[in-house]
């Protein structure tokens, strides 16, 4: 037995230190350009936690506002300018920043077309869709799927390998505990990083239903009022910093650089998967040749639909969280429960 698993952990670390070695200039670049990809997620994400800030502390006047400062006037700027650096190195070829673990991931999605045709593949790619767009999309799905298959492989070779060890050295039940714990660890590692992705997009399409109402009710009094389409919709892009009127924005450039509307709304509806932003830009599309007035009645009817919605979604939140807090309020009794009824039977005992 043991022979058996000192063979397998050997034949793991060789094979992912030969596809270590196999990694070439393609694969290194295409590392490095995930990277970029994820510094430029994290420092868009840092910049709205800091907006977010600002706006709260905005709110706050006096001797409150002085208070709160001291706790929300902190931002990310150093380490957006980090992240900033490290982008700036790996765009001129400078690597020495990249994770070398992912390495071999790389080179068995090069080598091994099939693992592109799976399903997992194509489960991240749809997500990544939506988080980085149709233009980075893929490049951060093989980032991820990379990073899972390279850590999958380190990760059995050396809780197999530090189990054999334990074992020789006699202690078999300890070997055989890091063996199964490790490779559990390595499961949930691996899973976390896939359903990382899929609660970052779960978020995403949460605060895109929540701004969505806002949204189409400005779209709707500006395009009533005479404003035509494509102004109205850079105008509501502008008014926030949020994720749907960030993706707003994103169409208002493409728009503005002379992509076909099709093409522009077409980009936004694959990024901002909902039922509520599939509805707004089939409607935009479909009456781009009918003027205002059709397209105004439409809108107006969204912002009745999405506020009635967004009613009924505040309802099921609230129902929820009174679920949650089912737990911790019937433990809290129980324990006010001891504390009464402890000293009572204690001096009930005493008599």
């Amino acid at each position: 037995m043991l022979i058996v698993i000192t063979t397998v952990a050997t034949a793991l670390m060789v094979s992912w230190l030969i596809l270590l070695g196999m990694a070439n200039r393609e694969d290194w670049i295409a590392a490095a350009y995930g990277k970029v990809l994820g510094n430029i997620y994290t420092v868009d994400k840092l910049r709205l936690k800091d907006s977010g800030k600002r706006e709260r502390l905005s709110q706050y006047h006096g001797v409150v506002h002085a208070v709160m400062k001291l706790f929300l006037q902190r931002t990310s700027d150093k380490e957006t300018a980090k992240l900033e650096r490290n982008s700036k190195h790996l765009r001129r070829g400078d690597l020495r920043s990249l994770n070398a673990f992912v390495m071999p991931g790389y080179v068995l999605l090069r080598k091994f077309k099939s693992i592109r045709r799976s399903s997992i593949h194509k489960t991240v790619l749809v997500r990544s869709l939506e988080l980085y767009g149709k233009k980075h999309a893929a490049n951060k799905a093989a980032h991820l799927l990379a990073g899972m298959l390279s850590y999958s492989i380190l990760g059995a070779a050396v809780s197999l390998g530090t189990g054999a060890i334990v074992m020789g050295l006699g202690n078999m039940t300890a070997g055989a505990g890091i063996i199964g714990s490790g490779t559990v660890l390595v499961l949930v590692l691996c899973y976390a990083m896939y359903d990382d992705l899929s609660d970052r997009v779960k978020k995403r399409r949460d605060a895109i239903r929540r701004q969505f109402p806002n949204v189409v009710s400005k779209l709707a009094l500006l395009v009533t009022s005479g404003m035509i389409m494509d102004r109205a919709w850079r105008e509501t892009a502008n008014s926030m910093d949020s994720e749907l009127y960030r993706e707003m924005k994103r169409t208002s450039e493409e728009l503005g650089n002379l992509v076909s509307p099709e093409a522009a709304y077409g980009g936004f509806l694959d990024r901002c998967s909902t039922k509520e932003t599939a509805k707004l830009a089939s409607a935009i599309v479909q009456n781009l040749s009918k003027g205002n007035a059709e397209i105004g009645r439409l809108l107006k009817d969204m912002a009745h639909e999405a506020w009635m919605e967004r009613r009924h979604m505040a309802k099921r939140d609230a129902e929820k969280a009174n679920s949650k807090l089912m737990i911790p309020t019937m433990l809290l009794l129980i324990a006010i429960l001891i504390m009464i009824m402890v000293p009572i039977a204690m001096n009930f005992s005493t008599l």
